[in-house]
């Protein structure tokens, strides 16, 4: 179902990777949001490229390409050596385009799936990651970067407005600018038993120049597992509010295989807040197959109204819900493959697939 390559130019290695599964079933879960004639289209794929020491001072750099079937991802890294008990420092450049359907998708099937509102982002970043040295449980991480934000429409031509003549910027022109101040905190805590995950992340944005846009965002991530007898019990809560100068685009989207099951992505619903809890039970089936039983909620709580342009009560979002299923978990050499059968509160039924952790053939 795809290829794999690694390959060394002098002290830089690089990795191919072209995959045909995600492609294969995507065509079960939403139509592609651009039809496109090209067999490119029809893969998803990567590019790593590696070099230890670029300037003779053991600068690492890293550029990783990955191309999905409706999005594209270019990343460039170069990391500085310093002394393990200082603050890593690493120069980052970023480019992407991908389909805006969380907050500007078309809800469908009862909720279960989102289709294209003809809104995508074409995103360019540039700036700074400090990593500070991790204590005990703690591991921290502080960035700057220069952020530009251009919406596309499908055909590719920049937009200010969607189909319902709605400004899909802050400026209300074809583009926002910002500079952006991150502080990420992580603890995590494990033994043979249990587990502790925590995320804190606040963003502020730095009016620096008039129409740049000012705001603080801030979203946690707290997960727990419990290990009882052959079982595992997985509970998460993940939460956030936006207050400010805001973007339809920068509000919390709810709703999808990462936030709550049974609904297309962003369909529960968007707003300045948002919280949403998943709980998962586990049973081994036999040494390689497990069995689980999940139950899924969220909501913007009451805040949809309050993302400009009001997407989410135009496109009919109930703003709340709740999913229900089973699922298999199937490990192998090759990797993880995971099947998930989710009911939302509609009683529409959907049926997710997943693949993890491919290894090299």
């Amino acid at each position: 179902m795809g290829a794999q390559k690694s390959i060394h130019a002098g002290n830089a290695k690089i990795d191919f990777n072209v995959d045909f599964t995600h492609k294969l079933c995507a065509a079960f879960m939403f139509n592609p949001f651009r039809n496109s004639g090209s067999p490119l289209s029809l893969v998803v794929g990567s590019l790593c490229i590696k070099h230890p020491n670029l300037f003779g001072k053991n600068e690492k750099l890293d550029v990783l390409w990955d191309k999905g079937l409706c999005d594209s991802n270019v990343l460039i890294t170069c990391r500085k050596p310093k002394p393990e008990w200082l603050s890593q420092q690493a120069f980052v450049i970023q480019h992407s385009i991908s389909p805006e359907i969380g907050i500007h998708g078309i809800p469908v099937d009862n909720f279960s799936r989102t289709g294209s509102g003809d809104v995508n982002l074409c995103r360019f970043s540039a700036g700074v990651d400090l990593s500070e040295p991790a204590s005990s449980n703690w591991s921290s991480k502080t960035s700057i970067k220069f952020e530009h934000v251009r919406p596309i429409n499908d055909d590719g031509r920049s937009i200010s407005r969607d189909l319902h003549g709605f400004p899909v910027t802050c400026s209300g022109g074809c583009h926002d600018s910002m500079v952006v101040l991150k502080q990420e905190s992580r603890f995590a805590k494990a033994n043979d038993h249990s587990f502790t995950r925590f995320c804190l992340q606040i963003e502020q944005g730095i009016p620096i120049l008039s129409k740049w846009l000012i705001f603080n965002r801030l979203k946690f991530v707290a997960s727990k597992g419990i290990r009882l007898g052959p079982a595992f019990f997985l509970s998460s809560l993940t939460g956030g509010s936006v207050v400010g100068d805001i973007a339809p685009y920068q509000a919390f989207s709810i709703g999808g295989p990462g936030s709550v099951r049974g609904y297309g992505e962003g369909a529960v619903g968007s707003g300045r807040s948002c919280l949403v809890a998943n709980s998962e039970l586990t049973l081994p089936l036999n040494q390689m197959l497990d069995g689980a039983v999940f139950l899924d909620c969220g909501s913007d709580l009451s805040s949809g109204r309050l993302v400009p342009g009001n997407p989410a009560l135009r496109h009919g979002k109930p703003g709340s819900g709740i999913g229900f299923g089973y699922g298999l978990r199937f490990k192998s050499q090759l990797g993880h493959f995971q099947v998930d059968y989710a009911v939302n509160t509609f009683q529409q039924r959907t049926l997710y697939f997943g693949f993890s952790n491919l290894a090299s053939g």
